[in-house]
């Protein structure tokens, strides 16, 4: 059974800075492209950043240079480190897990985040 459990997410202030975790069980880890969506209240759930099975990784423009994604092919978990918090960053942060060799998503339950003084 696949599972993504993610960790890390918590009321900051502007500025602030937050580690998000994915832990993942039941997955060749190594073979999965892996990547952080968020989904504020009322919105869509947009795409933050991608890290390939390779290690290459791509961010959306709102939050290059700020955000840093990174996995740990060990562990089969992926991070997010995230810096320079603003309000509109404040969301519920999903784990997502693409096989690919057969392009199958897995989704995590997800963690809010929420950046406000």
């Amino acid at each position: 059974q696949v599972q993504l459990v993610e960790s890390g997410g918590g009321l900051v202030q502007p500025g602030g800075s937050l580690r998000l975790s994915c832990a993942a069980s039941g997955i060749r880890f190594e073979l999965y492209r892996m990547g952080w969506y968020r989904q504020a209240p009322g919105q869509q759930r947009d795409l933050v950043a991608v890290i390939t099975d390779g290690g290459v990784s791509h961010y959306v423009d709102s939050v290059k240079g700020r955000f840093t994604i990174s996995r740990d092919n060990v562990k089969n978990t992926v991070y997010l480190q995230m810096d320079s918090l603003k309000p509109e960053d404040t969301a519920v942060y999903h784990c997502n897990a693409q096989s690919i060799r057969s392009g199958n998503h897995y989704w995590g339950q997800g963690t809010q985040v929420t950046v406000s003084s």
